[in-house]
């Protein structure tokens, strides 16, 4: 079910929650990331800054769909192969075809899922899309701060931490400077996780194709969003604790791929790389 802006308003004032914190005047990457997509719910300044990425990267668009079909294998993999029935997707951003909980639900209905985001419109269309689904949630927290995450009374309700548990960073940490530690939140992450726990992340990158990337880098950082691009051996850094299971870390597109290779686009089109890991 779509709602409009001000739709969401209304149901998400009802709920005594409001919009606090709401900048419609300034580009924000959950909304650019809906725009890349053909969402709906963005705004002139996410229109503008996402298409000024395009303009650096052309084929941004399509990294951003490949991104996205990445994350709904994983999650049919997870649910499929490791038994694990409870996902904290983390930088969840806004609703869009192929959620967590449908893809998780799809092989299991009993899937439980907390979506965490810390974007006003984000929340607000998240408490619309879920508010007949028991077994979901969605939270305001911020992955700079993983206890507040994982004590959020929200979170406690759904997510039992002494079983295994999959946690989703998909295209959020390139959203995290250096300075702000990366290797450390996930780190902090895993000291909530028990063994057998699976962290699915996926993250921008420049090793690919430099130019176009920078370039992508360069017109985010101009619009105020910030985006650090990290090549392999940084993104692996934080698997750390983690087995990867097959196929390892890949471009997005490649990862347990469905399509033939001749009809997948190529490396450079995409920039992005995933992988899954489970805790040792």
């Amino acid at each position: 079910m779509t709602h409009t802006n001000e739709e969401v308003a209304r149901l998400y004032e009802s709920s005594g929650s409001g919009l606090s914190g709401l900048r419609t005047d300034e580009a924000h990457s959950a909304r650019m990331y809906d725009f890349l997509l053909d969402g709906k719910d963005n705004y002139p300044p996410d229109q503008e800054a996402a298409q000024k990425a395009i303009a650096a990267f052309p084929t941004l668009r399509v990294a951003a769909r490949e991104n996205r079909a990445f994350l709904g294998r994983a999650v049919r993999h997870v649910v499929r192969e490791t038994g694990i029935r409870q996902f904290l997707d983390i930088g969840s951003g806004l609703p869009t075809a192929q959620n967590v909980h449908q893809v998780a639900q799809q092989h299991d209905p009993e899937a439980r899922v907390v979506y965490v985001d810390n974007d006003p419109i984000v929340l607000a269309h998240g408490h619309a899309l879920l508010s007949s689904d028991a077994r979901t949630t969605v939270i305001n927290a911020d992955i700079r701060d993983p206890q507040a995450i994982t004590e959020h009374p929200e979170t406690r309700s759904l997510i039992d931490f002494t079983q295994p548990v999959a946690v989703l960073a998909v295209a959020i940490f390139h959203f995290i400077s250096d300075e702000e530690d990366p290797a450390g939140i996930i780190a902090r992450i895993r000291e909530h996780l028990v063994p057998g726990s699976v962290l699915i992340l996926s993250h921008a990158t420049a090793e690919i194709s430099p130019e176009t990337a920078l370039g992508v880098q360069t017109a985010y950082r101009a619009q105020g969003v910030p985006l650090t691009l990290r090549d392999r051996a940084e993104f692996a850094e934080m698997f750390a604790g983690c087995e990867l299971i097959e196929p390892g870390i890949q471009v997005v597109s490649d990862w347990r791929a469905t399509v033939p290779e001749a009809d997948r686009p190529t490396h450079a089109e995409v920039s992005w790389y995933g992988g899954v890991g489970r805790l040792l």
